[in-house]
């Protein structure tokens, strides 16, 4: 390997004499029940030094399958077929050791969630040092101090504590940075990187996608880009290509697929991609204008008058879709709410919300945003009982809940007005049921149906979330993450709630899935008339939902009101970070927006 400092500008690397990655007519195929299932079909691409390739598609389309092949990390029951060179090296027919000494030195790879990509019995300090000493004749104390200098590279603020750090212990952004600096301790000539930035924060992912910029342009590398994300793609790509279903369908420079996409499933993605603006008319231009406005100081025309920092609304929120009248009587209610997570053995207690006041009215949509880590999930949680309120007043359909013990036959009746979405729905559904008996089960439970009525009222279920009738007695495995999402929400649907309170219902789901589970949310909201409390940190979505925005940082409101208010004139400067942070899916208002940014973000520091 070449002694050059790392993280320079890559001047010290021989100049390729082509592309670093070559792949000529590459298929993938799993052998499953003793067939042969393809993965990947005739896939033919290349990318340049300093270039970035994004394979794009959904769930299933091959891009992950494909992309771990070049390196020989698929499983045994695996098949791999076509030629594949590195620098003029064929990789297809290298041997085990072979393969072995070009992971990590050559090619690297940053995987979607780091916190399983890395070992959490070491420190992130150990595992750099042994990527290093793996590959280079170099001693610990050398080691050490270029780990040090990779983690200085990443931006991590203190490069020193994360080196002595384990992996729990970092957030999910420092996390990422970490795992890039191990993939990129060894000046990797290619780096793959596999939904770098799908569970992560608008905020971190911008800062993550910055990161990879400014690498790119110091190494010089080659980047094949995995993701599904099409604002990701703008930000980052220079060349695209489309997966669907094993096979590429379209390619071209990242301005062409934008501006003039040819394929089908192309145009389809494309217009299945939420982006801020959608729900008031709005378009990205005016948004981009509005925040330009807020970082030059100037003030957008208000129309409406603001709630204020965290205080109740003492009528209907005005500008509101759902128009509720004053009189009607609070769905939710907080007033100077404080909640807490309890003490556990030495641990002490952790307040994690401080002094929220926030009134949801029947019909009304509310969408709760925030990074990760800035309290949206812990009031939901409290909103349903799961958490006690350690300070103020919490009211769930006219009950005060704050002294309720989570046992109580009165938390009990309460939790029959009130339905809940999780992010996971794999996780949420029992594995064990058929999809119809986890739908009927709060019914069966609350005493509200049995036998042949309780089978009806599943039916009408199935019915209102699109999911045949015959899928009653699938398992939740047998259904795609879509699917079963929908299950989750008949089952919150099941005792008719006045509340529903969704965690992060879209977040794990590719873009034209998502598209569809928000469309049949809006709808059902509409035909059910429930009031929901929609947590999320993607404010394109909840563009798209909500009739009034709550953002929330460090535990604390700091700022409601209209959806239109909150988009167009935002006043708080951590609300106009996060609208700046969110990706366009177009490269050239990306840019601009990208310009924004870090222009807002010196002048608030």
């Amino acid at each position: 390997m070449s002694t050059q400092v790392i993280g320079g500008t890559g001047a010290g690397r021989p100049a390729s004499q082509g592309p670093v990655l070559e792949v000529r007519h590459l298929s993938v195929d799993f052998g499953v029940d003793k067939e042969w299932v393809p993965a990947a079909i005739d896939l033919s691409y290349e990318v340049n030094a300093g270039e970035v390739l994004a394979i794009v598609g959904e769930s299933g389309s091959g891009k992950s399958a494909s992309s771990m092949s070049l390196l020989g990390l698929l499983p045994e029951n695996a098949r791999v077929t076509g030629e594949v060179m590195l620098n003029g090296k064929s990789v297809l027919t290298m041997s085990p050791a072979q393969l072995r000494q070009i992971r990590g030195n050559d090619v690297a790879v940053i995987f979607q969630e780091p916190m399983t990509a890395l070992n959490p019995v070491y420190t992130v300090g150990f595992q750099i040092v042994e990527t290093l000493r793996l590959h280079n004749a170099i001693s610990p104390d050398e080691a050490r101090e270029r780990a040090i200098r990779m983690l200085q590279l990443v931006e991590l603020p203190d490069p020193e504590k994360a080196f002595r750090s384990y992996p729990h212990q970092l957030s999910g952004g420092q996390r990422q940075r970490a795992m890039i600096a191990q993939s990129l301790s060894c000046d990797p000539k290619l780096l793959i990187a596999d939904e770098p930035t799908t569970a992560l924060d608008v905020t971190v992912q911008a800062e993550i996608l910055d990161l990879m910029r400014n690498l790119r342009t110091k190494l010089n590398s080659a980047i094949v880009l995995i993701t599904h994300d099409m604002g990701v793609v703008a930000d980052l790509a220079d060349r695209i290509a489309v997966m669907r279903q094993g096979r590429i369908v379209e390619t071209g420079t990242a301005d062409q697929v934008f501006n003039d996409p040819q394929h089908e499933y192309t145009k389809a993605l494309l217009a299945a991609v939420p982006h801020l603006g959608q729900g008031d008319g709005a378009d990205d231009v005016d948004i981009t204008a509005a925040l330009a406005a807020a970082t030059h100081g100037e003030r957008q025309p208000d129309e409406h008058a603001a709630p204020g920092h965290g205080a109740p609304a003492a009528e209907s929120p005005s500008g509101t879709t759902a128009e509720p009248r004053p009189t009607s009587e609070a769905i939710l209610e907080l007033i100077d709410v404080a909640i807490e997570y309890p003490k556990q053995g030495r641990v002490p207690a952790f307040r994690a919300v401080e002094g929220a006041n926030l009134i949801v009215y029947p019909g009304q949509v509310i969408g709760l945003v925030g990074e990760s880590g800035s309290g949206k999930t812990t009031i939901g949680r409290a909103a349903v009982g799961l958490l006690p309120v350690a300070a103020g007043s919490l009211k769930v359909v006219g009950t005060d809940i704050t002294g309720f013990r989570p046992t109580s036959k009165e938390l009990g009746k309460v939790r029959r007005d009130v339905g809940m979405v999780f992010q996971d729905p794999s996780s949420s559904l029992n594995p064990r049921l058929p999809i119809g008996e986890s739908i009927g089960e709060p019914m069966f439970l609350a005493k509200e149906a049995r036998g042949a009525a309780l089978q009806k009222r599943i039916e009408t279920l199935l019915d209102q979330v699109e999911l045949p009738r015959s899928y009653r007695n699938r398992y939740p495995h047998e259904l795609s993450g879509g699917q079963k999402q929908r299950v989750g929400i008949a089952r919150a649907l099941s005792l008719r709630p006045k509340l529903m309170v969704a965690d992060e219902p879209t977040s794990a789901l590719d873009v034209s899935v998502q598209a569809k589970v928000l469309e049949l949310f809006q709808n059902l909201q509409r035909e059910l008339g429930f009031a929901c409390l929609f947590v999320t940190h993607d404010l394109a979505v909840v563009d798209v939902l909500a009739d009034y925005i709550c953002v929330m940082k460090r535990g604390r409101i700091v700022e409601q009101g209209s959806r239109d208010q909150i988009l167009r004139s935002p006043k708080d400067p951590y609300t106009q970070r996060l609208l700046a942070a969110v990706p366009l899916p177009d490269p050239e208002k990306q840019r601009v927006r990208r310009e924004l940014r870090a222009e807002l973000m010196a002048s608030t520091d």
